[in-house]
């Protein structure tokens, strides 16, 4: 953790929804007047896209099935708690990204799925914001989270997640439903293993919770939308957070634990905005302050 370059990392899934939290932090950001330097979980991936098939092929091909991006293999986890901590230091370190599609990818001059070089992290940023699969990542040998001054969680519940991926996977990058439930149960051991504990050392995570049937989700026609979902909001230290407040500002919300918010689905935003803009800010102080 680091007061005078502090860091912000929002960590879930692939299809979590990670993408939409991190709009409502550049919410705030913009707001307030922050520079924030933006990190994605992707550009931290060990393989382009191409060399990723190659990879799979050679370790089924030597019997492992379960190779993906949810498992320490295919990331430069190491290269990622160096950048974390160069940049809590002295506000330094290498970033580069992983061009998606070819909007990304033209101005570059470069193919999708490949990354641009890697580069200085520019001087002068006020914090810097993390969104991606490994943000409070921890193992014997690396340890990420405790690098983060701010960790947040985005995890639907599981049926949710599988839905908004094949939603996802299939309008948007035209794959086949056997394909992404492929990758679904491809990726199984490592979600178990890697994503899900780092769901424990996170300060706050947001969990939506739909309350309409997806007991198949492989059947959904629709994702279920923000006013068919509750979302569960969780702090891991309860302590100052202005819980009558945020009830009062969320209408139909309820604690359902000591530690623990239940709001509309539709007021995700709203509460993001609520908890995490005196967050942000006392970090802000803190770094003036030193």
């Amino acid at each position: 953790m680091s007061i005078r370059h502090p860091i912000i990392a929002v960590t879930g899934s692939s299809g979590a929804g990670t993408t939409t939290v991190m709009k409502s932090f550049q919410h705030i950001f913009r707001r307030e007047g922050i520079k924030a330097q933006v990190v994605e979980g992707d550009s931290f991936h060990r393989f382009d896209r191409m060399a990723m098939r190659a990879a799979m092929r050679d370790a089924e091909a030597s019997g492992n099935r379960n190779l993906s991006h949810f498992g320490p293999e295919s990331n430069l986890l190491e290269e990622l708690e160096a950048l974390f901590r160069d940049y809590g230091a002295a506000g330094r370190g290498k970033v580069r990204k992983y061009l998606h599609d070819a909007d990304e990818a033209q101005p570059c001059g470069q193919e999708p799925g490949t990354f641009t070089p890697w580069a200085d992290v520019p001087p002068g940023t006020d914090l810097m914001f993390y969104e991606g699969l490994h943000g409070g990542f921890r193992s014997e040998r690396i340890d990420i989270a405790r690098h983060v001054d701010l960790l947040v969680g985005v995890v639907p519940i599981i049926n949710l997640e599988w839905i908004q991926k094949l939603h996802r996977d299939k309008n948007m990058r035209g794959y086949s439903q056997e394909a992404v439930v492929d990758t679904i149960l491809r990726r199984m051991p490592d979600y178990v293993n890697y994503i899900c504990p780092q769901f424990g050392h996170t300060h706050v995570n947001f969990q939506r919770v739909p309350t309409v049937d997806t007991s198949n989700p492989f059947i959904a026609r629709d994702i279920p939308s923000a006013d068919e979902s509750m979302v569960v909001i969780r702090f891991t230290n309860p302590k100052g957070i202005d819980f009558p407040y945020l009830m009062s500002m969320l209408h139909d919300s309820w604690m359902s634990r000591p530690n623990t918010i239940v709001c509309p689905g539709g007021k995700m935003g709203l509460a993001m905005q609520l908890i995490f803009t005196p967050m942000i800010l006392r970090l802000m102080d803190l770094k003036r302050r030193a």
